[in-house]
């Protein structure tokens, strides 16, 4: 009986070329369902994101180049840990944190997992030192960075208590 050659529908003219065109296709099938696959894995991570940053404030210095900034961070996620942080005024972003008799620094924050966290007054906060002059009415960019999230940036306001700004965290 003859052997129909099924990629091409026809009697194959040597038995060897058919398996070779056989394998050919497999291997063409393997790599689109391969790619189609990491395709979908990438849209799914990058659907939505697990940790998203707001209400942003950061009080006009009253102290040349040393003020705070106060945000909420809401973590849908695991847990993770804010690292570091940097401003679109420049300085240096350290974090820090007032207990019962004195502020001090901390390394990292921790942020728990499938919670809000408020950096405000009196908690965990933003240092920022060093940084260009800042003045009420104006923005400037906040980009915090998680061990596990990465960089993600908020736009904050800078107020100014004295002339009537005030912020989220003080009304």
């Amino acid at each position: 009986m003859p052997r129909i050659d099924l990629l091409a529908g026809q009697m194959p003219a040597r038995p060897a070329l058919a398996r070779r065109a056989a394998r050919t296709a497999a291997a063409a099938s393997l790599v689109t369902l391969a790619a189609a696959g990491l395709a979908g894995c990438y849209t799914k991570a990058s659907a939505t994101p697990a940790i998203e940053l707001s209400t942003a404030v950061v009080p006009q210095p009253s102290v040349p180049g040393k003020t705070v900034a106060f945000l909420v961070i809401r973590n849908d996620g695991g847990t993770d840990r804010l690292v570091s942080a940097r401003t679109s005024a420049g300085g240096r972003v350290s974090f820090g944190v007032e207990g019962n008799s004195a502020a001090h620094t901390l390394p990292a924050i921790s942020i728990p997992g499938h919670n809000v966290i408020h950096l405000a007054p009196n908690t965990d906060h933003l240092l920022i030192t060093g940084a260009r002059p800042m003045h009420g009415g104006t923005d400037i960019t906040l980009t915090l960075v998680f061990a596990h999230a990465g960089a993600i940036s908020v736009v904050a306001q800078v107020t100014n208590p004295e002339t009537g700004g005030s912020s989220y965290f003080n009304n």
